[in-house]
């Protein structure tokens, strides 16, 4: 038997260790889902992805209507602060997503950013899913 924290994930539906990245990934997920209305069926976590030659794996995708990725969410532990390289971790992880909207987060820091045409642009407010 551990001394193990364990926290229900709604999306994945099973319990996993909260560890402190977990813990902010679950709130980042129940804040968009109660306040910002994102339905809980268009989350992905966790999934692997290839960033050039490299196997990685994303914190949250959410999917638009059509199934398309419509924000990349990196999650950061309280105490890791946000910085230029996780933008830079987000956007490397984003050229092969191809989501118009990134979020980074460590809850108490959170940082949104638009991709335009003209490159990332940082945004004041969570967009609407549809």
């Amino acid at each position: 038997m551990t001394n193990k924290s364990l926290i229900f994930d709604k999306i994945r539906r099973k319990y996993v260790a909260l560890t402190p990245e977990e813990e902010v990934r679950q709130l980042t997920i129940n804040i968009l889902n109660q306040e910002f209305n994102y339905p809980l069926t268009r989350f992905s976590l966790e999934a692997q992805i290839n960033v050039g030659k490299t196997s990685k794996r994303y914190d949250i995708i959410v999917r638009d209507k059509q199934s398309k990725p419509f924000m990349l969410i990196e999650c950061k532990a309280k105490q890791v602060p946000i910085t230029e390289k996780t933008f830079l971790q987000a956007t490397n992880y984003n050229i092969e997503v191809k989501a118009p909207y990134l979020l980074l987060t460590n809850s108490i820091t959170t940082i949104i950013f638009h991709h335009t045409p003209n490159g990332y642009i940082q945004i004041k407010q969570i967009p609407p899913i549809d």
